[in-house]
């Protein structure tokens, strides 16, 4: 089974407390994007993979691509990436993904191979998508029988933002951002560049005011620890609820909807910043930083 887990951008981002345990609560809307995705197939461990060669031949490089097997055999993973493997594969969320559901319901042998294309610490989630579509695949490869729900809280556990990826569409995102509710901005279609389904908008049958089109830019050379920029955090809440903003004309959302990462962020990389006003300047009516950074992503009129 081969798969292809898109990225996300957060259209809004606020950081609203610290909780006892450590984390924060925040508020955000999850978009997906299929601009950027990986490729991700799972096989029987018996079975014929149709990606194994052509990755070998794209990423023969030393580096470029790992392979190992987990201690008990149950779990052979092949990454590659074009900027190398820079972690351990056995240490990958597809590799937890499984062994998380291996507790459980004590599946058979498999191989993963994961083509990276999407970037590390740009704030786009893509090991989460990674996670996800994992726990996805391995229910329906094993009829596992897991509704959304379940499968959403198995992927809860492997990262805040994981179970947005079960569902894959529009999500408010509370609590750590696995508190997840429904939501479609009315009168609005966004879509990729090319891309013939919207990203966020309202369902079908439903009139659309207004069409856009996004981008995501992704800066080289820079990726940004989670880590490190919620230790520059100064938590608050909005003069304006979230959904009271997304509501609002488009237009207004360059006043209104915020990242609370973005001024952290960019004291560190003023280089985002400026990629953000070049944004603007390009006639962009929205751009933010997505998630902790360092992507940025806009949207113009289509």
């Amino acid at each position: 089974m081969i798969t292809y887990p898109n990225v996300k951008v957060n259209l809004g981002l606020n950081v609203l407390r610290r909780r006892p345990d450590g984390y924060h609560d925040l508020e955000t809307l999850f978009l997906p994007y299929s601009g950027i995705h990986d490729v991700l197939e799972i096989v029987s461990g018996d079975d014929y993979s149709r990606t194994s060669s052509v990755l070998f031949a794209k990423y023969g490089e030393p580096g470029r691509i790992a392979q190992a097997v987990s201690p008990d055999g149950k779990v052979m993973i092949t990454a590659a990436r074009q900027e190398g493997i820079g972690w351990d594969p056995l240490k990958d969320l597809c590799v937890k993904a499984y062994s998380l559901l291996d507790a459980d319901f004590g599946l058979p042998p498999v191989k993963i191979f994961l083509e990276k294309l999407s970037p590390v610490g740009a704030g786009l989630g893509g090991g989460s998508a990674d996670a996800a579509f994992t726990v996805r695949m391995l229910n329906d490869m094993f009829s596992l029988g897991l509704d959304d729900g379940r499968m959403a809280s198995y992927a809860a556990e492997l990262g805040s933002d994981c179970a947005f990826f079960i569902y894959n569409r529009p999500m408010i995102g509370q609590g750590r951002g696995e508190i997840l509710s429904e939501y479609s901005l009315p009168g609005i279609d966004i879509r990729c560049p090319g891309d013939s389904g919207p990203v966020a908008g309202e369902p079908d049958g439903v009139d659309v005011k207004d069409r856009y089109v996004m981008q995501v830019v992704v800066p080289e050379g820079i990726a940004v620890s989670t880590a490190d920029a919620y230790r520059g955090i100064v938590p608050s809440e909005p003069e304006i609820p979230l959904r009271e903003v997304l509501a609002m004309p488009v237009g207004k959302w360059r006043d209104h909807l915020k990242n609370s990462f973005e001024d952290t962020v960019f004291s560190k990389y003023p280089q985002l910043e400026a990629i953000k006003r070049s944004l603007y300047e390009s006639g962009a009516v929205y751009a933010s930083m997505s998630g902790s950074g360092s992507a940025l992503f806009a949207i113009y009129p289509a």
